[in-house]
């Protein structure tokens, strides 16, 4: 990534991201991504050959999977790969707009901003990567005294902006009485997050893996995102999947999809393989990469495509709730203007084949 990526912000909490700066923005990232990416070029790849520019975190999930053992390289062998990687989710949504991008990682609450609006980012949700548990969460620093979210009350907190993250750290701040006019928010990507906790710049932080456990090392745990799901807002991982590439290559949706659902697979059934893959890929140890998969929560692939979440062709499931109910609080807490009804946010996933596009 570029520094445009990484750059850390200070806008306070109530600020928000108009339709115009969040264009502007995307002329960094779309200069960024089209460096990572070796070149321009849409999905179906023009007069050349065939491509896919894919976003994804360096976070512990099936994409490190896919990404480590190249198994889409494998199912698309006359297709040119790119991986793209990404901090946080405002950026992805940036690189979207300006598209450098056909597939990405997504998180929930910044895909329910990019449906939201008078003119939604032009993507779809088309598989589940994650749902958030022990890999999220709100650290204070100990030497801090800080030991509940309560006590956050005049602290400086940092979190990635409209991030999952940001989301929780609102939803807890506001289970536990708070507003955002009770704490100092800062805007910051997780490496400077780990920098500012270094130096102490701030006194708590809501953020992943791996820079969670980094955290942790001299941090209390005051509540994780596991804990946020059970009191009725859950965030999750996402992919999604330009409108485009909907329309010019469905073929390859399906065969990515389908090496999707093998890396959910093969967490499961090959935990130490898929662990040496996300240690290879993030530069740890493979009893760290073990630990932090530990820490998600991984569905089978038939459970991405039942009711209780992506749902079928013609039968949108409750993701489409979970999405409408995470932009319902960003409105209320004025994060974005306005929420999208469920029916726009279930026109934004993409069912086609489902569920036996997994197969």
């Amino acid at each position: 990534m570029t520094s445009s990526a990484n750059r850390a912000g200070t806008r306070p909490a109530g600020g928000r991201l108009t339709r115009r700066s969040v264009l502007a923005a995307a002329l960094a990232a779309t200069t960024t991504a089209a460096v990572s990416a070796c070149g321009g070029g849409s999905g179906s790849g023009g007069a050349g050959a065939k491509r896919l520019r894919l976003g994804y975190f360096a976070f512990p999930s099936g994409d490190l999977v896919i990404k480590n053992q190249k198994l889409l390289e494998k199912a698309l062998p006359d297709y040119k790969i790119s991986w793209i990687k990404f901090d946080s989710g405002s950026t992805v949504n940036q690189a979207f707009l300006g598209k450098s991008l056909d597939i990405a990682a997504l998180g929930s609450s910044p895909f329910a901003r990019g449906v939201s609006g008078s003119s939604p980012i032009p993507y779809k949700a088309a598989f589940v990567l994650d749902v958030a548990g022990e890999n999220e969460a709100l650290i204070a620093r100990k030497s801090t005294g800080i030991t509940s979210v309560a006590g956050l009350k005049g602290r400086t907190v940092a979190t990635p902006f409209a991030s999952t993250s940001h989301y929780s750290l609102l939803a807890a701040l506001t289970q536990a009485g708070l507003t955002t006019s009770d704490v100092k928010l800062v805007d910051l990507q997780p490496q400077p997050i780990l920098a500012a906790w270094q130096r102490g710049d701030i006194d708590a932080a809501y953020v992943w893996l791996p820079t969670l456990d980094d955290l942790r090392k001299t941090g209390n745990q005051l509540i994780s995102s596991a804990q946020i799901a059970a009191g009725g807002k859950p965030t999750l991982d996402l992919a999604v999947v330009t409108n485009e590439l909907i329309a010019s290559d469905p073929h390859a949706i399906d065969v990515w999809r389908r090496t999707e659902a093998q890396a959910l697979r093969l967490l499961k059934s090959d935990p130490e393989g898929s662990a040496k893959s996300v240690a290879a890929e993030l530069d740890i140890s493979l009893a760290d990469a073990k630990a932090q998969l530990a820490q998600g929560v991984f569905l089978t692939p038939g459970q991405v495509a039942s009711a209780e979440w992506l749902g079928t062709e013609g039968a949108p499931g409750k993701l489409a709730d979970y999405i409408t109910s995470t932009a319902r609080f960003l409105a209320d807490q004025k994060q974005i203007d306005a929420a999208p009804t469920r029916d726009t946010v279930a026109k934004a996933l993409y069912l086609k084949g489902l569920p036996g596009a997994f197969n």
